[in-house]
Order: structure tokens, then C-alpha cells, then sequence
């Protein structure tokens, strides 16, 4: 029996606007029934990328297949109509003279079912009381859900997202984003969603890429992004943390100014490798009694717990996660203690280990 195909594959992929390439050499696949997400700063090519994918943008190299189907390849564009693609956009782009059950059936007028399939999609997006009404009388997220609806009206094999709920408050966007993944979840409607929001990445998406300057740094899940980042830029953009030097001592330990921390990954860089030491807010607990000190420089309520901004004597900084039943002010002193489970590490720039492998060795589970 052979393996399924991913749905979506991405072949050494660049694409741009005209003759100019944002995204260089990208490769990645979405498997069926997955939601994955491109994230990254404003300008990073997650956008073209994504317009790419949905017959707006042609590419320059490479190529875009679907199923089993080539849609994109240098000189060739499969017109969006024909790429059985669904889009939702940043404003929604609903009819304002349609009402919401009209909205939702403009891609299946035609369709005998029609009827049938609105009323299926009013009730998946818990709208079914307000079919007759017009997108001037919902609110952000009724309208995000009737574009939502609007998009799997016609089952399309991709659903693509573009920052889907920039337009919505905080709280809005956070249970909304949930929602999204439950409907196309109950669906089994494979999905990428573009975002520069971090939390909104992580609730939705099954994968998610992390783009920098037109090149994708890794494609993989929210857990092993945040715990196993396989660069410095994906170490520092996912997640919070700071980079402090060591010096490595064997495979497992690195010696720091915080002392020795020792991890259950281990790397095969020559012994004495200067090196870089990523520590997040849950590697750093208050120990009272510790002769590590840290000075509180800064701080953020964040209702069950305080994030903290510690500098060191030496002036390095660090952000540490204290419950917030106690409450420490700025300026105090406070004892502190390394509880890093594994180590992420990086070849500090210009060492010997800089110009060997940057994967670890071996990484125990």
C-alpha cells in the first residue's frame, strides 16, 4: 500500500511581484486534514507565498502541486477558479447588498443542493438565526464567520486564510481563532493560515513556518518550534527568551555565568566551543534561598503568574515567569535557579563550532 501524498507540496519554490523575488527556495508540505500557518514579520514573503498558492501571483521557480495535480510552475498558472481553492480574506470582502445566506451561496448558485448546503454552513458557524440579515448588521466576528462559511460553501480541497482576524479585538481574535480550528476541523478541511501573531499560529495551526527575509527557517509543529528551534532567529522570535554565552564543557553541559546547566540533548562540537544558550521565561523559577541574584528591572501582570525582566551583575538580561501570588517590585533582588529540562543551543558567531553541523548530535526524549 503506498504512503498517501501530502495535499500541498511546495517544490524549491520563489515567487514575487513581477520580475522581483520575495521568496526564495521554499520547500514544505501540508498533509490532508491539516492546518498549517506561515508566520512572520510584516515583509517576510508568508503573503506571496500565500497568493502564490492561490493562482494570484505566478512563479518564477519551482512549483505548486495540489493533490496530484501541478497548479504553478515557471510559466504556467492555473487560473484560481480552477484550483477548487477557497479564500478568506483580511476584509472579509463579503456583498454588502447580499443578505448573509445569499452571501454564503454565491459560489454554489448553481448548485441544486444550494439550499441545503447554506443552512449546513449557517449552522456550522452558529449563525442560523441570521440568515436574512445584512453584513452591516454583524459584528467583526459574525462577518468573519459568513466569509468563513462563504469560502467552504463550495468544499474546496484548500481553505487559504489571510490574517483572517487582524481586523478583530484582542479577546475576539483569540475565541474566534479556536472556533475556526473546530469548523474546520469538524470539516476535515485542510487549511494555511497567514498571521504574524504568534498565539493565533499556535491555536489554530497543526504546522507552522517560520518566514525571515523571503526564505522559510523552519516548517514544523508549535511545540518543537518553541523547544527545539533549529536556528537563532527561530529561537528568538518564537516565544520569549533571551541568549546568554558559554562555553561548552561536554556534549550535555554548557558553562554560563548562571554556572553549568546541563540538558538532555547532546552536541558533537569540540569541547571549549563558545556557544549560545537560549533561556524562556519557564527555564528561569524564583528560589528564594539561591545565591543567583537577579535584579528586577522590569514587569508584566499577567493575572496568574508575572513576567519578569531580570538583569544579571553582569548586565545580561533575562525574562523569568513567577506566579503572581507573591508580588516583587522593581528594583528588588531576587534568588533564582536554571530549570532547563534540555538545552537549545547555537555556535556563538566566528567560534569553531560555527563552522560545523548546527544540528545536535543526538536529542534524547
Amino acid at each position: 500500500m503506498k504512503p498517501e501524498l501530502p495535499l500541498l507540496q511546495l517544490r524549491d519554490l520563489a515567487c514575487g511581484y513581477g520580475e522581483q523575488r520575495i521568496v526564495q527556495h521554499l520547500n514544505l508540505h501540508l498533509n490532508r486534514g491539516d492546518i498549517g500557518c506561515l508566520l512572520g514579520p510584516s515583509g517576510c514573503g508568508k503573503t506571496t507565498t500565500l497568493r502564490a498558492i492561490a493562482g494570484f501571483e505566478p512563479v518564477h521557480q519551482g512549483e505548486i502541486q495540489l493533490a496530484d495535480t501541478v497548479i504553478s510552475r515557471a510559466g504556467f498558472t492555473l487560473a484560481p477558479e480552477k484550483r477548487r481553492i477557497g479564500m478568506v480574506f483580511q476584509d472579509y470582502a463579503l456583498f454588502p447588498h447580499l443578505t448573509v445566506a445569499e452571501n454564503i451561496a454565491f459560489g454554489i448558485r448553481k448548485q441544486p443542493d444550494c439550499a441545503r448546503i447554506v443552512n449546513e454552513m449557517l449552522e456550522l458557524v452558529h449563525l442560523s438565526a441570521l440568515g436574512k440579515r445584512y453584513p452591516h448588521e454583524l459584528s467583526g466576528g459574525q462577518q468573519q464567520r459568513v466569509a468563513l462559511a462563504r469560502a467552504l460553501a463550495p468544499e474546496p480541497a484548500l481553505l487559504l486564510l489571510d490574517e483572517p482576524f487582524s481586523n478583530l479585538d484582542v479577546e475576539l481574535r483569540r475565541r474566534l481563532s479556536h472556533e475556526v480550528r473546530e469548523i474546520l476541523k469538524a470539516r476535515k478541511t485542510s487549511a494555511i493560515l497567514v498571521t504574524h501573531d504568534q498565539e493565533e499560529a499556535f491555536a489554530v495551526s497543526d504546522q507552522v513556518g517560520v518566514f525571515k527575509d523571503g526564505r522559510l527557517e523552519q516548517w514544523d509543529t508549535p511545540f518543537n518550534l518553541y523547544h527545539e528551534p533549529l536556528t537563532p532567529f527561530v529561537a528568538s522570535f518564537i516565544g520569549q527568551g533571551y541568549f546568554i554565552r558559554g562555553q561548552l564543557l561536554d556534549p550535555e553541559t554548557v558553562q554560563t555565568e548562571l554556572g553549568p546547566i546541563r540538558g538532555n540533548r547532546a552536541y558533537n562540537w569540540p569541547s571549549g566551543s563558545s556557544v549560545d544558550v537560549l533561556l524562556r521565561p519557564d527555564d528561569i523559577v524564583y528560589r528564594p534561598d539561591s545565591p543567583l541574584r537577579a535584579l528586577i528591572v522590569g514587569k508584566t501582570f499577567l493575572g496568574a503568574s508575572t513576567l519578569y525582566r531580570l538583569q544579571l551583575p553582569t548586565g545580561n538580561q533575562l525574562v523569568a515567569i513567577f506566579t503572581s501570588h507573591a508580588d516583587y517590585p522593581t528594583g528588588q533582588e531576587v534568588g533564582i535557579a536554571i530549570a532547563a529540562d534540555h538545552l537549545v543551543i547555537f555556535p556563538a558567531q566566528g567560534s569553531v563550532a560555527a563552522h560545523e553541523t548546527l544540528q545536535p548530535a543526538t536529542a534524547a526524549r
